[in-house]
């Protein structure tokens, strides 16, 4: 279904019934990338959105309507359009984040969260300001070169070199899917969404009192470091190190995601 929120017409897919469990993709991802996952969350209602700027929802000019805080806004109106009072909530990378600064702001409506390869956000300006020029430099490169030219970058970057091993296939159909998404959506999400961006969130982690599972892959060094660091501020939180998995773990190995998963929401 297509929803109207804000000015902007979002892609939002539900599948079942049940305890409603909401899914949010990363970067150059979309909704499409959790149909894998219907099956084993079956028991649920699975709630998929494409996020601002990727697969079938709008991308805005402004680079300003990616930020973190209007995508809560957006996030925040979308569950009200679908009567959502309690749900579980769960986001890879860059849906990570998001799904992280949704639960800050609004930890009453969050039953459950789950975090895949996230972050709360870098810790000093010095950082941030970094990262601001990085993405800058990568949203300029989509804009100059077009997506063929991204994505062929983006799927070679060291944080992906472990999907390599996966079968041609897989990654045939992770590069399709990629090649789906629109330059502006993705160039402004950048700007306006990146890691730079966003406020860091590390001080308020300790207010989270909601059960939250951190899972990464163990040939993911930086992202195992930031879940324990995590783990050690967050007051109910389970850390999980993926064996055999890189940043993508639900990718790199779906069946223990998919079983870790069920597992936490019903413990």
């Amino acid at each position: 279904m297509m929803l109207t929120i804000r000015g902007v017409s979002y892609h939002v897919e539900t599948y079942g019934e049940g305890t409603p469990l909401v899914l949010l993709h990363g970067f150059t991802g979309s909704a499409e990338n959790w149909h894998p996952f219907l099956d084993m969350f079956s028991q649920y209602k699975v709630i998929l959105i494409d996020l601002i700027g990727h697969g079938q929802t709008n991308s805005p000019s402004e680079f300003e309507r990616y930020s973190m805080e209007e995508s809560v806004k957006d996030l925040y109106d979308i569950f009200a359009a679908l009567h959502l009072k309690n749900f579980i909530l769960a986001g890879y990378s860059m849906g990570g984040r998001l799904a992280l600064t949704y639960a800050v702001q609004h930890p009453e409506q969050i039953d459950k969260l789950i975090l895949e390869s996230a972050s709360p956000g870098l810790k000093s300006e010095a950082e941030r300001m970094n990262r601001r020029e990085n993405d800058r430099n990568l949203s300029q490169l989509i804009r100059e070169q077009g997506m063929n030219h991204f994505i062929n970058f983006w799927e070679n970057i060291p944080l992906f070199a472990s999907q390599k091993a996966l079968p041609e296939a897989l990654q045939n159909n992770q590069r399709i899917q990629r090649l789906k998404n629109d330059e502006t959506g993705l160039a402004n999400s950048l700007l306006g969404m990146g890691t730079g961006s966003q406020r860091s969130l590390w001080d308020s982690l300790h207010t989270l009192k909601i059960p939250v599972l951190l899972l990464s892959g163990e040939r993911d060094e930086k992202f195992c470091g930031i879940a324990k660091e995590m783990k050690n501020l967050l007051p109910l939180s389970t850390f999980i190190k993926i064996i055999g998995a890189g940043h993508a773990v639900h990718v790199e190995q779906p069946q223990i995601f998919g079983r870790i998963v069920n597992e936490f929401i019903n413990s």
